[in-house]
């Protein structure tokens, strides 16, 4: 059998231990943060050294086994879903920060370095690392380039790929690529871009090396309450339009804010529809100036509550309570479904009323968090999978969500990825002949498609199958949105 073949060749690529075959022990790997969803894989390697990938890749490759890579498995979008007929490869112990260069403002690191820890050895030279997901403690900088993550801070500093130089990449065949360079640029096609966001399906990351930036003189945040969800989110782009570009600025609506606040006690106040949170951040003169003309932006938007934090501890606690949202809400819910889309800023409110009368169609509660800023909005849909049918009206709804984000000339991801979640939503985001140059792009890099399959790109019979769900009136509801 093809398993026990290939059980055989790892084991003698491997230290004792370090396969797992019995299902008490590949059981914990089922699934990444997107619970909804659990498969059991037919193996999970945990290799120690490039070498050891590198030959585990080849192996799979020539046994035609499919191989899925997980960092942490924190992703919410099934992208980390084990292969029920493949190798789970876990790069866990891959957790080593290689080399730290102050001047150069650059570090290397293996994938499996959470995200906060880069931050936290570089501190004593005055440099951070910028992108900062709200599971930044525990998320793998390796899943970070996978999905492309973002966090509060990419409004002004950007996403992953923004923040990274180079990768080194071993393909299905065990070839290992060296993309990108510590300088600015590298010749030729930019790689770099298209591995970052490829959700473990072009290459499997063994190194990353990061930007740095110089911790800012001074970092202050103003928290800003409303009585109108609308006008919270017409202050967003009334902030950006003033010509102010701030570190982050994050809103919560009522129900986020009552669980946040319950959770952490970050000081917010509860008699509000929404809040904001702006972060203006540089020399003390530039947040000075700053400030004042974000509170008078924010006075005219209609913000009934206005609070500037006063030291460090307070800023930490205000971003505390938003980035201790989602598992805050997963205390006021049996379940909740976590959907990640992307919007045009000035569609901000419309997007924000269509989804609550998602929520009433649906008969479902949400709870929106998301970074306001760039548009990426984060509905939480709040279910209980213990009664029948609610996780598939819940999963119904952030579909419908999706849609409206593509129709409001968004996009159906911003920092979560495709993964299994939404790749029926890419037949609404895409056309046939972009879903096939997407194809042809993961042949050329992995021609018998073992990487990652099933994930991130639909097929065009799924497709014309989701298509022929949603036609009204004799037409396919695809919108004719041009792309690239």
């Amino acid at each position: 059998m093809k398993s026990d073949r290939i059980h055989k060749r790892l084991r003698e690529i491997l230290p004792p231990g370090a396969l797992l075959t019995e299902r008490e022990d590949v059981a914990p790997y089922e699934t990444d943060g997107l619970t909804a969803f659990r498969r059991l894989p037919m193996a999970v390697a945990i290799p120690e050294t490039e070498e050891q990938v590198r030959q585990i890749l080849r192996a799979c490759y020539e046994e035609g086994v499919p191989v899925v890579a997980r960092g942490s498995g924190t992703g919410l979008s099934g992208g980390a879903l084990p292969h029920e007929s493949g190798v789970l490869l876990s790069l866990a112990r891959f957790n080593r920060i290689l080399h730290v260069d102050p001047l150069a403002r650059i570090a290397r690191v293996e994938p499996g370095v959470p995200n906060l820890a880069i931050s936290e050895a570089v501190a004593p030279f005055g440099l951070y690392y910028a992108p900062d997901p709200s599971s930044q403690i525990a998320c793998s900088i390796g899943g970070n380039v996978a999905e492309n993550s973002g966090g509060v801070h990419c409004l002004k500093y950007g996403l992953t790929v923004h923040n990274i130089l180079a990768l080194r990449v071993l393909t299905i065949e065990g070839e290992v690529l060296e993309i990108g360079s510590e300088a600015l640029d590298a010749p030729g096609y930019d790689f770099l871009a298209l591995l970052t966001g490829s959700e473990g399906m072009l290459g499997v990351i063994t190194q990353v090396t990061v930007k740095l930036l110089p911790k800012p003189e001074r970092a202050q945040v103003i928290m800003a309450g409303f009585d109108d969800v609308k006008k919270a989110g017409a202050a967003v782009g009334a902030i950006i339009a003033a010509g102010i570009v701030p570190a982050g600025l994050e809103m919560m609506d009522k129900l986020a804010i009552h669980a946040a606040e319950d959770f952490v006690h970050a000081g917010y106040p509860l008699d509000v529809e929404a809040i904001l949170l702006c972060e203006l951040d540089g020399t003390e003169a530039e947040v000075e100036e700053e400030m004042e003309k974000v509170r008078g932006v924010l006075a005219a938007a209609g913000a009934t509550r206005l609070r500037v934090a006063q030291d460090e501890a307070q800023r930490l606690r205000l971003w505390a309570g938003r980035k201790a949202a989602f598992p805050a809400v997963g205390r006021i819910s049996p379940d909740y479904y976590c959907m990640d889309g992307t919007i045009p800023r000035k569609r901000l409110p419309e997007v924000l009323a269509r989804i609550a009368a998602l929520s009433r169609e649906y008969g479902l509660a949400v709870a929106n968090v998301f970074h306001a800023g760039d548009g990426n909005l984060h509905p939480l849909i709040l279910y209980d999978a213990n009664k029948p049918g609610e996780l598939a009206r819940a999963e119904a709804f952030g579909g419908r969500i999706l849609e409206a984000c593509v129709e409001a000339g968004g996009t159906i991801t911003g920092e979560h990825g495709v993964g299994v979640e939404k790749i029926d939503q890419m037949c609404v985001q895409f056309r046939s002949k972009e879903l096939l140059l997407f194809h042809a792009i993961k042949q050329a890099w992995d021609v018998r498609g073992l990487l990652n399959p099933g994930k991130a790109v639909p097929t065009l019979n799924r497709c014309a199958e989701f298509g022929a769900m949603h036609v009204h009136g004799g037409q396919l509801k695809f919108p004719d949105i041009p792309r690239f």
